[in-house]
């Protein structure tokens, strides 16, 4: 939060910590289920991780997406996402550099206080409100207060582990116990 909004007197709302991890043709992204607004925990399972999109032979979302940020907000992201997911037929970079570029230069979408990580079969990617559109290194992206933690100890485990969900719930657990904004309630997708 920028230091104007905060000397209005704003309440700023903290938490989350998402992990996307990319590994032996699977993909996970999970993330806790905490939102604090100040020290208080307001809800402790929160679903800040779902699927969007078309739906596979299974009937789910063919993308997957984990928020960091504001929650108004992060619904916003998700249901301009799926609408350019159907634009351009699934595609998920077209539509993430799409929805990016607008979240960049839309006076309304530039306010939002929230990041992506979003994914599908082929690509994972951290979206932000300045255009970005990341493909991380090595398969592993983490992002909000506790993001950090987990990426650092997904990096760790990544020589040694193969399972991308081992990978992600023991990440989180470290998180979970180091930062805290964020708790052990941990939603899981995997593509």
């Amino acid at each position: 939060m920028d230091d104007s909004r905060a000397s209005h007197g704003l309440i700023q709302w903290h938490g989350t910590t998402i992990i996307g991890v990319k590994k032996s043709g699977r993909t996970v992204i999970a993330g806790d289920g905490q939102v604090s607004m100040g020290n208080t925990v307001m809800k402790p399972n929160a679903r800040k991780v779902r699927r969007i999109g078309a739906l596979d032979e299974s009937g789910k979302g063919k993308v997957i997406a984990g928020f960091a940020g504001a929650t108004a907000d992060a619904f916003t992201l998700f249901e301009r996402l799926e609408r350019k997911l159907e634009q351009h037929r699934g595609q998920l970079m077209r539509a993430a550099v799409e929805l990016a570029k607008d979240w960049r230069t839309d006076k309304y979408l530039r306010n939002l206080e929230a990041l992506m990580i979003v994914a599908d079969a082929e690509t994972l990617l951290i979206l932000t409100g300045n255009g970005d559109v990341l493909e991380p290194e090595g398969g592993i992206a983490a992002i909000g207060s506790g993001g950090n933690y987990a990426l650092a100890a997904a990096k760790a485990l990544d020589d040694y582990e193969d399972d991308p969900e081992k990978i992600a719930r023991r990440a989180m657990q470290v998180a979970a116990e180091v930062c805290v904004f964020t708790n052990d309630r941990v939603t899981l997708e995997e593509i």
